[in-house]
């Protein structure tokens, strides 16, 4: 967290100054010390590097493909006379427990056009999403439709034993 954190602000305050980044590393130390254990309650899995590696070339392309159909499928709806929508909540079901894990998919499905979270029932596993063109009610059909590509990846990289 502080790497990132010292990271950032160094990106931030282009170009560097020996002040700037002094202040950089106290802030960044200071936030990391007080923030770390909010943020990272499994170092071990966090920490692991084929899980970061994984997540780089496995999540990023299939979010970026996914958020490039889903932005070209919003934008015929809008451009389209009839306004073809059909919008609904549907219940999609889940199998991620972890806070980390649950976040990802939640924040994955919202940031796609078309789809948006709108509550997570951790306890038995569901999540509730507004989907503009809700295609099934059928739990297991929208489950496959809206989480399949994302789930099965993020279990991977923050569910799994390594």
């Amino acid at each position: 967290m502080f790497l990132v954190g010292f990271a950032v602000w160094c990106l931030l305050s282009w170009p560097p100054d020996w002040q700037i980044l002094v202040v950089g590393l106290l802030v960044s130390a200071v936030v990391s010390a007080v923030m770390g254990s909010f943020l990272v309650t499994r170092p071990h899995v966090k920490g692991n590097i084929k899980r970061f590696f994984y997540f780089v070339t496995h999540y990023i392309p299939v979010f970026l493909w996914e958020l490039l159909k889903a932005n070209f499928d919003v934008a015929y709806r809008v451009i389209h006379p009839g306004l073809p929508i059909k919008p609904g909540i549907v219940k999609v079901r889940t199998s991620l427990k972890s806070e980390t894990g649950l976040t990802f998919l939640a924040n994955s499905i919202t940031l796609t056009p078309g789809t948006m979270t709108v509550d997570i029932d951790r306890e038995n596993g569901f999540l509730y999403i507004h989907w503009i063109n809700a295609r099934h009610t059928d739990i297991e059909k929208a489950t496959q439709d809206i989480t399949g590509r994302f789930e099965p990846i993020l279990r991977k990289v923050f569910e799994e034993e390594a």
